[in-house]
């Protein structure tokens, strides 16, 4: 039998969870999951126990991840005529980059 792995605090998770989600559902979770630079587990668990997620540090997977979602915020800029066209999903996630974006700001503001 194989031995047991334990968390960094020590605890065993043999549990697992799973639930349904539509494919934009899971779009929008691999997105923020991407921005937060944490694993898929570690983000439920900080959400689920309403724990704010906060990206510590500059890897160059949040990184490569900022820089693909920018990347697809400006087609969508692009191909809106206007504002008004923009859906709830598109205004949630520019406004999570633009958080994410002004927090690694003043983070680096304030280590100099």
């Amino acid at each position: 039998m194989s031995e047991k792995v334990y968390d960094r605090k020590g605890r065993w998770r043999n549990l697992a969870v799973a639930f349904r989600m539509s494919p934009e559902e899971n779009a929008d979770l691999d997105r923020r999951v991407a921005l937060s630079g944490l694993t898929k587990q570690d983000y439920f668990i900080r959400r689920i126990q309403e724990r704010d997620v906060v990206v510590q540090g500059c890897s160059p997977r949040i990184l490569k991840a900022l820089r693909t979602q920018m990347t697809e915020i400006l087609e969508e800029l692009r191909r809106l005529d206007s504002a008004c066209d923009a859906d709830d999903e598109f205004l949630a996630i520019l406004r999570l980059v633009a958080e994410t974006v002004n927090g690694m700001n003043n983070a680096a503001k304030s280590e100099n």
